[in-house]
């Protein structure tokens, strides 16, 4: 059913982001969303169960009702295969490696230090992470930059 023909309050689930697309959102088992303004205008407020509120336009369709299945996130694992089955790896600490395999690896005993005499925290591909050290991606420095600099002009 079209968000516009929906009343405030209205509990759906398998949201179209674009009209005619298919449903986008919230389709894991259990999950709803709710309809918090009235499709007056072209866009429609709705809380996603993140408790992110999203304008979606209102021509676009969604279902009535949760999504089945509200138990699915409390079953209990049976053993560690049952997580392998499930497509799961093992998670392994960098301190637990060799220093060919970490940055944290190596070392005696539990040294925080790893193999590398003082090194201190890396991130797995050997950049510092502490002391206000840079680690995030390039692409949002340029634009910060280039922001700065059209202001600046």
């Amino acid at each position: 059913m079209p968000l516009s023909s929906m009343r405030i309050g209205t509990i759906i689930h398998n949201i179209e982001l674009n009209p005619g697309q298919g449903g986008k959102l919230v389709r894991a088992a259990g999950t709803n969303a709710k309809i918090l303004k009235e499709p007056t205008s072209q866009y429609c407020l709705i809380q996603l169960p993140s408790g992110v509120k999203k304008l979606i336009d209102s021509r676009c369709r969604a279902t009535i009702g949760t999504v089945s299945n509200t138990t699915h996130g409390d079953r209990k694992l049976r053993k560690a295969g049952h997580s392998r089955w499930l497509g799961r790896r093992p998670v392994v600490r960098g301190v637990a490696m060799n220093p060919v395999d970490h940055p944290h690896g190596g070392g005696e005993g539990k040294s925080k230090s790893s193999g590398g005499w003082g090194k201190g925290s890396r991130t797995p591909w050997g950049k510092p992470t502490k002391g206000g050290f840079k680690t995030g991606p390039l692409k949002r420095k340029k634009a910060l930059e280039l922001f700065y600099f059209q202001s600046w002009i």
